[in-house]
């Protein structure tokens, strides 16, 4: 009796051992979504990071963070069930300018460090020059001379 105890002891074991947890994959290469080279008046900003639960136990994204005000991050509500995909939403507000801002995930992800993932925006917004037809251009021949 006492060796059968054992041996479904040691099995008990072995099975919590081997149990996987939630387990998070992004799509994009590194982590990152690269807008390019974008005009502010014909891009919305909004980026999707889209993943997949690879482990066997839902997946609970806690909390999304944005390094600063100028990127919304928005999470999914529900837990991710195993071999099941969601997505984060992230909305940049468009400055002219250089795009380099981090998103930090929080979840019981096991097989990141301390379920946090960085996910990463890069790219420039640009802002169309407008055209006034009534200036003067210079190089042009004028009616003056």
């Amino acid at each position: 009796m006492k060796k059968m105890l054992l041996a479904i002891t040691i099995i008990a074991f072995n099975f919590a051992a081997f149990a996987q947890g939630a387990k998070i994959e992004f799509k994009d290469k590194d982590n990152t979504i690269d807008y390019g080279k974008v005009y502010r008046d014909t891009d919305n900003g909004i980026r999707s990071f889209e993943f997949k639960n690879t482990g066997d136990a839902p997946l609970v994204i806690t909390n999304v963070l944005s390094t600063c005000g100028c990127t919304i991050p928005t999470k999914p509500t529900a837990p991710i069930l195993p071999g099941k995909t969601g997505k984060i939403d992230v909305k940049y507000n468009m400055s002219p300018g250089p795009i380099r801002k981090t998103i930090t995930v929080e979840s019981n992800a096991t097989n990141v460090d301390g379920g946090r993932v960085a996910l990463k925006i890069k790219g420039e917004v640009l802002v169309k020059e407008e055209v006034n037809i009534l200036e003067k251009r210079k190089g042009l021949p004028t009616s003056d001379q």
